[in-house]
């Protein structure tokens, strides 16, 4: 007997009448001959009603018990999809986390998994029981309620797949399946059939919405093959697996845009060895994530240190930076938080030189201004005013043909 994990999104559970569907997806996958894991996500906005909530007797809520509260949004829709399960005739059982065995590092609001002990699982599984685990969450090695960061029933998901040797983990969302750039802003574009974890990597990486990064990290890891699908169709969505089982390959697989960075520029800083190791040591000591980086030294001898790091950090981290210019002898500190960036991901990249020049062609016939540009082997970035992203990635997605499926494939 085949083994499935189904992962379903706070859209796909938005409300009773959707979970009752999601109820009878579970059965459908049952009555098919499959053993059934499903892990479930607070219903739609449930998750932001109780960070608000919070907010309202907490300036500052403590992690642990931020932790504890957050917890109960995805507690709540396994439970009701069990009694909708057990109604349609089949037995259901919904655990949480910790009763699942998903054991996290002690950190709180993003916490890793290190095991997963799952033998409370297999037991349900053996009893011919649907399994609903609560996304999100687990237990630490202090025996205290964790959560895994947003997007984390994707994590969720995936783990308990690798834990469970499962044949397939299957996303359920509200899209179906990865497309070659957001079909809210390019309408014609093209879903995927299949994509590379690399790929998908870099995309998640670049403002993709479609998984959490962590999750296809862990996939990739773990060799665990993801199916992405719609929650509200039964059409065939996008595989995501290993390089080498892809026959063919595009040059370009898609555009992923992020509006959620600010750039943030370093001014007039001395040029002397160790001012950049200085700079971003402070902001590692404060967990910042910083992205895309470049320094521009000018003919007085001092350089300028631009980077960019997530909007909702700019608060936290002003005196830090004001603090570090000062400590560096910059001459000041500029923010604009108006900025995008885009990218373009694509595992042909690596042997089809010129994408970088078509991609920048692209944009420059279309009157839009390049800041700061970021490279790996399959992919390339660059920050564009955030009032031009969109029509970036149109013109971006229109230079490469994106919509069209055959055109860009590799020869021989």
């Amino acid at each position: 007997m085949t083994l499935v994990v189904q992962k379903f999104g706070g859209t796909s559970v938005g409300d009773p009448q959707k979970l009752t569907a999601v109820a009878r997806r579970l059965v459908a996958a049952r009555e098919a001959g499959h053993q059934v894991v499903g892990v479930l996500s607070a219903m739609g906005k449930v998750t932001d009603d109780l960070i608000a909530l919070s907010h309202e007797v907490s300036e500052l809520p403590e992690p642990r018990e931020m932790d504890m509260l957050l917890s109960v949004g995805e507690r709540i829709s396994c439970a009701l999809a069990a009694m909708a399960i057990n109604d349609l005739g089949h037995k259901a059982i919904s655990l949480t986390g910790s009763q699942a065995g998903i054991v996290t590092d002690t950190s709180h609001g993003k916490a890793k998994i290190v095991d997963i002990r799952a033998h409370r699982i297999h037991e349900a599984l053996d009893a011919d029981q649907i399994v609903l685990v609560a996304g999100f969450q687990g237990v630490s090695t202090a025996f205290e309620v964790t959560t895994l960061g947003r997007g984390g029933s994707d994590l969720t998901a995936v783990a308990l797949a690798a834990a469970l040797d499962a044949d397939v983990c299957e996303i359920f969302t509200d899209v179906e399946g990865v497309f070659t750039a957001d079909p809210r802003i390019v309408p014609e574009a093209r879903k995927l059939e299949t994509i590379s974890y690399e790929e998908m990597l870099e995309l998640s990486a670049s403002g993709g919405k479609v998984l959490m990064l962590r999750s296809v990290e862990f996939a990739r890891n773990h060799g665990v093959r993801i199916h992405v699908r719609s929650s509200f169709s039964d059409a065939e969505g996008t595989l995501v697996t290993s390089q080498e089982e892809l026959m063919e390959q595009p040059i370009i697989s898609g555009i992923a845009h992020d509006t959620s960075e600010a750039e943030i520029t370093i001014l007039g800083v001395p040029d002397r060895p160790g001012i950049a190791a200085r700079v971003f040591r402070q902001l590692a000591d404060e967990t910042v994530n910083v992205d895309m980086i470049v320094q521009n030294v000018s003919a007085d001898g001092h350089t300028d240190i631009s980077f960019t790091v997530p909007k909702s950090e700019l608060v936290r981290i002003g005196p830090v930076l004001q603090a570090v210019a000062a400590e560096v002898g910059a001459r000041g500190v500029q923010q604009d938080s108006e900025i995008a960036k885009i990218s373009l991901v694509g595992a042909g990249m690596k042997s089809n030189p010129g994408v970088a020049a078509d991609m920048f062609d692209a944009l420059a016939e279309a009157g839009i201004n390049i800041g700061i540009i970021s490279t790996s082997s399959i992919r390339i970035s660059c920050v564009v005013p955030v009032a031009d992203v969109e029509r970036a990635v149109k013109v971006v997605h229109d230079k490469f043909r994106l919509s069209e499926s055959v055109v860009l494939a590799e020869e021989g």
